[in-house]
């Protein structure tokens, strides 16, 4: 009987879905929860491409059980360290004290840290000069360090033409009941890809970039792809799902505004009406407003991954900036985001401190600033936001120059 979750004749996609955690790595909100993807392979030998994280590792192996029953596991894959995937692996190791660990040379570096030594004979070190035979199948590694740690690698295997990707072209959301693309909506999916894009991958995207190009100067054309997070992909979904990563590891936006604003007592919060509406009669029509002390900073980043213009907003707070303001920067200025148009506005009753600390925050990443910021003192003017809907429409004319 075929087993539900077989991918090919050879490979068994035995990956768990979370559902409980609220928030992923303690910082990003799980909506959708999140899949935790390994593979088994199954031949003359018994391979298993990634772990699982450790609080999932029953579910984990009782698909491989229900697969394999008895035989041992030969080797373990170690694609990427990350304990969402590698936190299984000193279980297994007691389960399959056997089973040999396959890893490049800063894979071992971090099993060393993280686990009781590996002795040196079950050690095989691989890089991506020579290809790894084992149990009928023949395997190809590409390192794609910093995607998003420095030890990542791809696996090929050419038996099967499938490729396992690590968290590469991965996302949020739990699988829901199936597992490859072609058998389920992707809109959610796609969409989950953006954030964790933003959150996970998004400040490595010049090694995105060298991954992508050394995976097309391969000439590879895999029948699967196969991420540690999210769906199988085919040729039904990856060529979007490729797309999304190519655009987002540019800094490639689209033409539209976010704007994040703090407001304490509703008078910058007028100021973000003022510049919306600046926007939208200059014919922005992709305009997101984001109150920094409410929204989610996952959705924050992003619109902001997605949108060429951000525009933000503070009071000024104890002689400072709005601290829910300086945390979503902090986090922009982290992931170096590239190609921006930029504007600010702030507020004050007597220091005004919020429009010059704002751009010190964000002045390592070089983004253009279209016009003078705009600052109020107490409650706003009609004269002052009026300059919040010039603000807006400097930045909306600036916008459309750039996407004629």
């Amino acid at each position: 009987m075929e087993y539900r979750n077989q991918i090919t004749d050879s490979i068994y996609y035995i990956g768990v879905n979370d559902r409980t955690k609220r928030l992923f790595e303690s910082s990003w909100s799980l909506p959708h929860g999140v899949s935790y993807n390994s593979y088994l392979l199954v031949g003359e030998q018994v391979v298993l491409i990634d772990g699982v994280e450790i609080g999932t590792a029953e579910k984990h192996l009782s698909e491989i059980k229900a697969i394999i029953g008895d035989r041992p596991i030969d080797y373990l894959i170690v694609n990427h360290m990350e304990p969402d995937h590698s936190g299984s692996i000193g279980l297994l190791r007691t389960l399959y004290p056997e089973m040999k660990v396959v890893g490049n040379t800063k894979t071992f570096g971090m099993l060393d840290s993280y686990f009781a030594p590996i002795p040196q004979e079950q050690r095989v070190v691989v890089s991506e000069k020579e290809p790894l035979e084992v149990g009928g199948f023949s395997f190809q590694f590409i390192m794609a360090p910093m995607v998003h740690w420095p030890e990542v690698m791809f696996t090929y295997e050419s038996s099967n033409n499938v490729l396992f990707t690590a968290d590469a072209f991965g996302t949020f959301g739990a699988l829901n009941g199936a597992i490859i693309d072609r058998d389920m909506n992707l809109d959610l999916y796609y969409e989950e890809m953006y954030r964790y894009y933003a959150c996970i991958v998004g400040k490595f995207g010049s090694f995105v970039q060298k991954a992508l190009e050394k995976y097309s100067s391969l000439g590879l054309s895999p029948q699967y792809i196969c991420p540690t997070h999210g769906p199988v992909w085919t040729e039904h979904g990856f060529p979007q799902a490729l797309a999304i990563y190519d655009q987002l590891s540019k800094y490639d936006t689209s033409c539209g505004a976010v704007i994040l604003y703090g407001s304490m007592y509703g008078h910058t919060e007028q100021m973000a009406e003022a510049v919306a509406q600046g926007l939208a009669q200059s014919g922005i029509k992709e305009i997101v407003v984001h109150n920094v002390s409410t929204a989610d900073p996952s959705h924050m980043l992003r619109d902001i991954f997605k949108y060429r213009a951000l525009i933000v907003g503070a009071p000024t707070y104890s002689n400072d900036l709005f601290p829910p303001m300086r945390e979503i920067l902090n986090k922009v200025a982290l992931r170096e985001v590239k190609h921006h148009l930029i504007g600010y506005f702030g507020g004050c009753t007597w220091a005004g401190k919020a429009v010059k600390i704002m751009p010190e925050i964000l002045e390592k990443l070089a983004f253009e600033q279209v016009t003078d910021p705009v600052e109020i003192k107490g409650a706003a003017t009609p004269e002052q936001l009026a300059q919040g809907r010039d603000l807006g429409a400097a930045i909306a004319q600036r916008l459309l120059e750039l996407y004629r």
